[in-house]
């Protein structure tokens, strides 16, 4: 447990004791309204230090852009492309950069395979697919791993 949710878990308490003596409903709300910021200060705490790179295909369809949305710097990025036979490194990603690789020529379909590390050295890999004919961005599904999925 970090300072800030020592904080607000003594605050919280002291706040919940001191309406429970004045009315105990007005204590329950209270006491609702102190869960709810422990649970978001243990989210926020998770997703402190969590890369996430993608990897999408330019509108040429020319270019593979390769970008790191997450809250860390990721490390010794590997990307492959599936069925193509190439593959490339980057270095580092910092939060919101992008790099972009061009191709030889335009690619209608394939499959990208990213590997690659946070600055505390776990791995991660994720694959996304590469289409010229349309989006291929899944916009319901969240911007971080749901019950510690990643």
């Amino acid at each position: 447990m970090d300072k800030n949710q020592k904080i607000v878990l003594v605050v919280g308490g002291l706040a919940v004791l001191g309406l429970f003596l004045i009315e105990p409903f007005f204590a329950l709300i209270a006491l609702v309204f102190v869960i709810v910021a422990m649970m978001s200060l243990h989210i926020m705490e998770e997703t402190g230090n969590f890369p996430f790179v993608a990897a999408e295909l330019s509108e040429n369809a020319r270019e593979i852009i390769v970008s790191n949305t997450g809250t860390a710097r990721a490390l010794k990025i590997h990307v492959a492309i599936v069925p193509l036979d190439v593959e490339f490194d980057i270095a580092s990603l910092d939060p919101d950069e992008e790099f972009g690789f061009s191709l030889a020529s335009m690619i209608s379909e394939a499959k990208a395979v990213v590997t690659y590390e946070n600055t505390e050295g776990k791995c991660f890999q994720r694959s996304y697919p590469l289409t010229a004919l349309g989006a291929c961005r899944d916009i319901t599904k969240p911007m971080f791993p749901i019950f510690g999925d990643r």
